[in-house]
């Protein structure tokens, strides 16, 4: 029989190894990191490939914040389709997909038609349900104000999210006519701080700047016009990014969605060269950054009048 001496021993020495293991509250904490995905129409495919490499990794994607085609990406992973169900669906995509040419004082495409295909491919039908947080981003076209969706239906968020302005028909959602997010978050960065993340990867989708060759045709216009913007309102976004990633997606069109394979690889590409940057934040995790200043509420203009 042991004496008791050795039993307390034996209860000091359990006790001590007890105290060496990191039990919860004393374990290192990951921080919470958020995906912010850019808009950039059929270039935004890329953001399947950045998505990818993050799950291949192992990196705990906590939020994620979409602007235009970035919150049909967000939604649609975020609702549980898998890697492997969003390359099949940027494979079978097209324009006529989401919307219709249509003859209205207010712009030459509607994109009514997202809401049958939101309907069948989204997993869940509103952000309570979502098995990862997302921000919807999209932008008052009386105010000229963000407008940040946490909550409620998706579908109709979304769209307003892409209603690129000159193009899409505007979206009315409770009383607010609302348009393209790119206009007043290019890459969602900010509402994804507000969101609670610590540490922000922030995927820009550079539009095409060209310096020197004239515009094919009115498009040309309006993406020229947009890639102008984002880049004088960058400073705000990258303020509140950790690592801006972008990849290259100059080559594209913007309907460019048959060459679905090479925009999903320029994503990966570009998510790989940035890794042992975010896999630093695993390593050594920082203290939560101050939080910024919250996204404006929806307002409620005046409805615009029907055509």
């Amino acid at each position: 029989m042991k004496s008791l001496g050795s039993v307390i021993r034996s209860v000091q020495a359990f006790g001590r190894e007890l105290s060496g293991r990191p039990n919860g509250a004393e374990a290192k904490r990951i921080p919470a990191i958020g995906v912010a995905l850019g808009g950039g129409f059929a270039r935004g495919i890329a953001h399947i490939g950045v998505l990818k490499v993050l799950e291949e990794e192992g990196i705990p994607v906590r939020m994620i914040a979409g602007t235009s085609v970035g919150a049909i990406m967000g939604a649609g992973y975020c609702s549980g389709l898998t890697i492997a169900e969003l390359e099949e669906l940027a494979h079978k995509v097209r324009f006529t997909t989401f919307a219709r040419w249509t003859l209205s004082r207010y712009g030459f495409a509607s994109n009514d038609r997202m809401v049958s295909f939101l309907k069948q491919t989204l997993k869940v039908q509103s952000f309570e349900e979502l098995r990862i947080p997302l921000g919807v981003t999209a932008t008052d076209f009386n105010t000229g104000k963000g407008v940040v969706f946490t909550s409620g239906p998706i579908i109709e968020p979304v769209r307003a999210s892409c209603a690129y302005p000159g193009m899409f028909l505007p979206v009315e959602i409770r009383g607010s006519w609302l348009v393209d997010g790119m206009l007043s978050y290019p890459v969602p960065t900010v509402p994804l701080r507000e969101m609670g993340a610590e540490r922000v990867l922030a995927v820009h989708l550079k539009g095409q700047w060209s310096k020197t060759s004239a515009p094919r045709h009115y498009f040309d216009v309006i993406g020229q016009s947009f890639a102008i913007a984002q880049e004088m309102m960058s400073s705000t976004w990258r303020s509140a990014s950790d690592v801006v990633i972008e990849p290259d997606v100059a080559g594209f069109d913007y309907d460019d969605f048959k060459r679905a394979d090479e925009l999903i690889h320029v994503g990966e590409l570009a998510m790989r060269r940035a890794l042992p940057e975010v896999r630093n934040w695993l390593a050594a995790p920082a203290e939560a950054p101050a939080p910024l200043q919250a996204p404006a509420l929806v307002a409620r203009p005046t409805p615009m009048p029907a055509d």
